[in-house]
Parts: C-alpha cells; sequence; structure tokens
C-alpha cells in the first residue's frame, strides 16, 4: 500500500495552462503531494505567479514559466528552466487547450487549426521536449487531458472532439512506445465541471440543467480532476499506462 503523504517528494512536474481552473488545483495539489511544479500560461503571468507565490507559501516549490505550447522553442525553453531550477522532470500534464464553442458553420480555419495546434502539435512538442528529461531520470508520467464531449459528441464542439480524440491516440502511442523507458502516458477525461463559478456567479441557475444525466448529481469541480491526476502520476499507479480514466460522476453511463 502506497502511503499518499508527500508521495511525490523528490519529483518535478510541469502543468500547462496551469493559471487557472484545473490546471491550477492540478499543480498546487502535485506540489501538496511533495513535486516541485512549474506553472504555465501563454499570457496570464500575473495569475501564474500568483499560482507559484502560493505555493511557495505553503512551503512547496514552484516557478512560473511563460510558453505557448504550439512553440517548440518556448516548449524546450520551458523544461531547460525546469531542469535548470529542480533538476530533473517527472511529470508532464498537458492541460492547455482552445475549449470554445463554434458551431461548425461559424468555425473558421483560424480556430480549427488554433484547437488542433494546441490539443495535439502542443503535446507533441511537450513530449520530445520531456522525453530527455524523463529518461534521464529513470522514467515519469505523461498525462493528456481530454474532455467527455470528444467521447460523446456535442453540437459546437466538432473542433474540440477532433482535437482531444487525436490527444487520446497521441497518448496511447506514447504510452506504447516509451514504456521499455519506465515512462507512463495515460489520458484523464474532463466530465461537465464547474469551472467559472468563481469569476460568474449568474452561471449557478445554468448549472441545474447541466446537472441533469449526471448520476452523482453535481458538476465536477477542478479538485476532482487534480485529485484524479495526482494519484496517476504518483507510484500508487505505476502499472496503468495506455489508459483513458474518466472523471464525470458517472455521466458518460448515462447515453
Amino acid at each position: 500500500m502506497v502511503d499518499q503523504v508527500n508521495e511525490l517528494e523528490g519529483k518535478v512536474a510541469i502543468v500547462t495552462g496551469s493559471s487557472r481552473n484545473i490546471g491550477r488545483a492540478t499543480a498546487e495539489e502535485l506540489a501538496r503531494a511533495g513535486a516541485a511544479v512549474v506553472i504555465n500560461a501563454v499570457q496570464a503571468k500575473d495569475l501564474c505567479e500568483e499560482v507559484a507565490e502560493g505555493i511557495r507559501a505553503s512551503g512547496g516549490k514552484a516557478i512560473p514559466v511563460m510558453a505557448d505550447v504550439t512553440d517548440p522553442a518556448a516548449v524546450q525553453a520551458m523544461v531547460d528552466a525546469a531542469v535548470k531550477e529542480f533538476g530533473g522532470v517527472d511529470i508532464m500534464v498537458a492541460n492547455a487547450a482552445n475549449r470554445s464553442n463554434t458551431p461548425f458553420e461559424d468555425l473558421t480555419w483560424e480556430v480549427w487549426k488554433q484547437t488542433i495546434d494546441i490539443s495535439i502539435h502542443g503535446t507533441f512538442h511537450l513530449a520530445k521536449a520531456v522525453v530527455p528529461a524523463l529518461k534521464a531520470r529513470g522514467g515519469g508520467s505523461i498525462i493528456g487531458v481530454g474532455g467527455m464531449s470528444s467521447l460523446r459528441g456535442s453540437p459546437g464542439r466538432s473542433h474540440v472532439m477532433a482535437g482531444k480524440m487525436g490527444l487520446n491516440a497521441f497518448i496511447r502511442g506514447l504510452a506504447l512506445d516509451l514504456a521499455k523507458h519506465n515512462i507512463r502516458a495515460n489520458q484523464v477525461v474532463v466530465g461537465t465541471f464547474d469551472t467559472n463559478l468563481e469569476n460568474n456567479p449568474s452561471s449557478a441557475a445554468g448549472n441545474v440543467k447541466r446537472v441533469e444525466g449526471i448520476p452523482l448529481g453535481r458538476l465536477g469541480k477542478p479538485q476532482d480532476m487534480a485529485n484524479l491526476i495526482r494519484f496517476i502520476v504518483g507510484p500508487g499507479a505505476e502499472y496503468i499506462t495506455g489508459q483513458t480514466i474518466h472523471s464525470n460522476g458517472g455521466a458518460y453511463m448515462n447515453l
């Protein structure tokens, strides 16, 4: 049985898109587990610094690194910064994404391309940059964050669905190719989550309808996904790779 107290002590994690919501909760949870964490976003520098400062104030280790995951040079610089600051990398969580809702008739090439670039090409750049660091540490864990709509379908989400399903296939390919290096790769899938309640209190009424069809009777919280990711990257999941693991309150069953 694995002790879930500081089980990630000595580990280093990079969490993309971690200035807010699920990414932020994940970074903070990995820090609570003992990992040093790189906080990342494209533009929200003040929020990244806020998250990193909060982790350090709680006795953890964190640095903010601004980088666009679609830029391979910026991604490599972020990994290099993690290695320089903390001595290596053990965990990579590809959470950055474009989660817009756009009907196909209104979908532009620019939005389509940006979505695919972040979800698929961005994760490719992350993996290419981080795998040598993981190998140098004797293994590690790669997490892709997917969405339930890519599997169940959702109006106005064709671009997001394509990006997340491509990410799913890529993660499984990484699991097969990198297992020999003791590198695990899994995708976690977000169900219907409330990621805007703090910034949009008026969304509460609309949330009543969103809860319909969720057997557990509530929306997911960022902490729900953070808890799952903490387990999957930790020693208690060392025999889990190539899997797609959901956190949705049972909604995926209720088709």
